[in-house]
């Protein structure tokens, strides 16, 4: 089975997370934290910088590496590499490729339905705050 590596963005600010939707193809109108695949040569925290630049119109700070997301899914395995990440203050993201986005708390995001591979990391969000708060 091929592997896809890829790179997602956890947004975090003042306690709640940035999250978009998917605009098109088998997965539309599914929730997920922004990011995308690792070109050759590029590490992971050179890809959030580059997808969420491409896809938000915005820069990014990776603040650190949080976990990396193993799924099978029917075609393919993903490998995903998580980050705590934060926008600068005087920029706002604008979809480009995404249908829809939010600022969500724990509670709001695990109403709602997200990608299979990004279940883990919405299970783990109050977590998250309280060690970035540590």
């Amino acid at each position: 089975m091929k592997t896809i590596e890829v790179a997602a963005a956890i947004i975090e600010h003042n306690g709640t997370f940035f999250i978009t939707q998917r605009a098109e193809g088998e997965f539309a109108g599914m929730w997920e934290f922004p990011g995308g695949k690792t070109e050759p040569e590029e590490s992971p925290e050179q890809t959030i910088v580059r997808e969420i630049r491409e896809e938000l119109s915005t820069g990014i700070s990776v603040d650190r590496y949080v976990t990396t997301v193993e799924y099978d899914y029917p075609a393919f395995h993903l490998r995903m590499h998580c980050f705590l990440c934060s926008l600068p203050d005087d920029e706002h993201p604008r979809l480009n490729v995404h249908s829809a986005a939010r600022w969500v708390t724990p509670d709001e995001a695990s109403a709602l339905n997200f990608l299979p591979a990004d279940y883990d990391i919405v299970s783990s969000l109050h977590t998250l705050i309280r060690n970035s708060r540590s």
